[in-house]
């Protein structure tokens, strides 16, 4: 199959799998105007990439793609919250107005970061093809879309729920986990800047800090923070809402299986793997979870 013609059909695809996610886990959502809130805040996710899309690749530029992700997941969590507070009047919903907090921080802490990072490197190499063509440089955009959604889907679920829980066991434990997740982020990425600024580390990767104990401490918080939504979220969900819970299994397929580490992973093997330091630390060091 052709290439061009194979990404406009996977494009078709992966907004026909999460247009139909967002009607099963939009059961119990509130309304505006006979649609589901959710819905609307599936359909505001893609509906912004495909529009920041048009002048992406008009210019051939990736400079506003990461940052775009990250606005999107600010602009539908505070949508989904807008229309719960315009619709039930029984008082502050304490867990959402949290998990709003929460996936804006990381939203706003990742966005800049990998705003000022692109600004800085000048380009992200993974896009150097695929913005030469219309199609395919559009699945990019619409699989962000999708990327975006079901990252936030259990959060989004818990927000446009009709159904308030009040603060229990399990929003203590998921907030542990969102925290550690979040610093655990922080801190790899933070780690990994300086070591790239520092002209004496040209060319050497980094295996300090964090970055002994996990070839990809970054990607291990994001995971962990994820989940901890996902168990905050957890009390509010009923009948398909459960479906919602496989943002933080879709987190962790997309970056262990599709578009982070195994990129990443072939590009150090490429240019540190016949290095027998590189070897040493590639063998003692675990891929993601520290032994």
């Amino acid at each position: 199959m052709n290439s061009e013609f194979s990404a406009y059909v996977s494009s078709i695809i992966v907004v026909c799998i999460s247009s139909l996610i967002a009607l099963v886990c939009a059961q119990g959502s509130l309304e505006i105007a006979g649609f589901p809130v959710l819905f609307i805040c599936f359909g505001i996710a893609f509906l912004l990439q495909w529009l920041i899309f048009i002048p992406s690749f008009i210019w051939k530029t990736e400079h506003l793609y990461d940052l775009t992700g990250s606005i999107t997941f600010l602009i539908i969590t505070n949508i989904a919250f807008y229309f719960k507070n315009q619709l039930i009047n029984t008082g502050l919903d304490t867990r959402s107005i949290i998990l709003v907090i929460l996936v804006s921080l990381w939203a706003v802490r990742l966005g800049g970061f990998l705003f000022i990072r692109i600004q800085r490197v000048g380009e992200d190499r993974r896009f150097r093809e695929w913005k030469k063509s219309f199609p395919i440089f559009f699945r990019t955009w619409t699989l962000q879309g999708l990327w975006v959604f079901i990252t936030s889907l259990a959060a989004l679920t818990a927000i446009s729920s009709q159904k308030i829980v009040e603060l229990d066991i399990t929003f203590y434990i998921g907030l542990l986990f969102w925290l550690f997740g979040f610093g655990f982020e922080i801190i790899a990425d933070i780690q990994k800047s300086r070591f790239r600024d520092d002209k004496k580390n040209k060319n050497k990767f980094i295996q300090s800090g964090l970055w002994s104990i996990s070839r990809h401490p970054n990607y291990l918080g994001e995971i962990i923070l994820w989940f901890g939504v996902s168990i905050i979220s957890l009390p509010v969900l009923e009948s398909w809402q459960y479906l919602s819970l496989i943002s933080p299994i879709f987190v962790f397929l997309l970056l262990t299986k599709i578009s982070g580490i195994p990129i990443l992973e072939a590009h150090a093997e490429k240019k540190w793997g016949t290095k027998e330091e590189y070897k040493i630390y590639k063998k003692n060091t675990h891929l993601l979870f520290p032994r």
